[in-house]
């Protein structure tokens, strides 16, 4: 019987090594040991600026020189010559880290929470760094990502991470950044890839959406006489959860594609004075001038989609990143597509470039914008001095798929792993059929 049992480990030690194997070896790296220089190449700062034959140096993770004159001597020297360096891509608004497959059992899925008022919801505790999608993401040039909950109205607060971390606190790259609501629909059907749908029976959608929406007004109307209050009987978690709105130290992310949503959302941000982000804003078009006027900017979410209406431009969102540009509105682009789980994001931006943006102006929109938008942009986005090190480096044009090659990559001067998933697996299948 001993003899059985041994044998039994021996095989499951035997099994785990396998399994082991077949597992990604990517893992954190310790914190830049020595000032780096990349030279020879062409520089793409973020902000439209673009040098050639140019030189980056960064120590302990900060940038410490940009240009065609910069101390190389004691630094290890990373020669780009033919390739191009940008600042890390930056995801404006994610799930990754709490969802790792489309549709899985409910025990899997920690991205979104029942109930109207989820205010006191933090998605950085339930970040995880060890989500095969991150590495996949690196390879693509994305460094940082904003994580954001799901729910029905008030769904809870939203972090940026950075994606080379052991665990959530070590990813927390600003944490508690913003607040995300859901504005309902006030449209009795609707368009675009769902069809339309008849509006069922007596329900009146704009009373049910005026309904939640004053549930809303209340819950915020409630927790600013808290918060004025200086002695509490009990603390409120959800009305400390936004505490940061009223402050200013958060931003209000709401979710809205429609005008009446839209416009709804800026009442509600004049009523409280928040800072507000819309979210989605597929008909943002239509309202450009009050955005530019509020300083209200926007996240586009899915670029790669159907329009909304009928009577839309089949590509109307392909144009829709540079009509917002020449109406004066900031905007970042986003990958919102559940298949491609953000790593798509520069050549969304590069369909953009393609549809009436500089390809600059379109480098801005996944890197510096999108810092201006998330209140991160006084230590990255592009590649200034003094800001983090967050830097990637390019066999090509990193907004077409063809030339999106990277060779390196740096998070806050750490050179990480470019190895994923998908990479292990070409080259395991490779092997298997013999294929040089």
């Amino acid at each position: 019987m001993q003899k059985k049992y041994t044998t039994l480990m021996i095989l499951s030690l035997a099994l785990l090594q396998i399994t082991s194997r077949a597992q990604e070896t990517v893992y954190p790296v310790g914190p830049q040991s020595g000032p780096i220089v990349i030279t020879h190449a062409t520089v793409h700062i973020g902000n439209g600026t673009v040098l050639t034959d140019a030189s980056v140096s960064f120590d302990k993770g900060k940038i410490t020189g940009v240009g065609s004159s910069v101390a190389t001597a004691g630094a290890t020297i990373i020669d780009a010559t033919g390739k191009q360096v940008y600042p890390g891509l930056i995801v404006p608004l994610s799930s990754l880290g709490l969802k790792e497959i489309n549709s899985g059992v409910r025990g899997s899925n920690d991205f979104q929470e029942i109930g109207e008022n989820n205010a006191n919801i933090r998605t950085i505790v339930s970040y995880n760094t060890d989500s095969k999608v991150i590495n996949v993401l690196r390879a693509n040039g994305v460094l940082l990502a904003h994580v954001a909950p799901m729910g029905e109205l008030i769904e809870g607060s939203s972090s940026v991470v950075q994606l080379d971390a052991w665990n959530y606190e070590d990813a927390a790259y600003k944490a508690d950044n913003g607040m995300f609501i859901n504005m309902p629909t006030l449209m009795a059907r609707r368009g675009g890839r769902g069809g339309f749908r008849a509006p069922g029976g007596d329900r009146d959608p704009v009373k049910e959406a005026m309904a939640k929406i004053e549930i809303m007004k209340t819950f915020f109307t409630e927790a600013r006489a808290y918060l004025q209050e200086k002695n509490h009987a009990a603390n409120n978690l959800k009305f400390e959860a936004v505490r940061g709105l009223f402050s200013g130290k958060q931003k209000l992310f709401i979710r809205a594609n429609e005008v009446k949503q839209m416009l709804l959302a800026i009442d509600l941000g004049k009523t409280f004075g928040f800072n507000i982000v819309i979210v989605g804003a597929a008909e943002s078009l239509q309202i450009a001038s009050i955005l530019v006027e509020n300083n209200i900017p926007v996240i586009l979410d899915n670029e790669h989609a159907l329009p909304t209406t009928e009577d839309d431009d089949i590509d109307q969102l392909y144009k829709l990143p540079a009509q917002l540009k020449k109406a004066g509105v900031l905007f970042a682009i986003n990958d919102a597509n559940d298949q491609s789980k953000q790593r798509n994001i520069s050549f969304n931006a590069g369909t953009a470039a393609a549809y009436g943006l500089t390809k600059e102006e379109a480098l801005s929109a996944i890197t510096l914008n999108t810092a201006k938008i998330l209140g991160i942009d006084d230590i990255t986005g592009s590649i200034e001095l003094g800001k983090d090190a967050n830097i990637i480096i390019s066999d090509g044009d990193i907004l077409d798929m063809r030339g999106n090659q990277l060779s390196k990559a740096f998070i806050q001067g750490r050179d990480i792993s470019l190895d994923n998933k998908q990479r292990q697996l070409y080259d395991r299948y490779k092997h298997k059929y013999k294929i040089n």
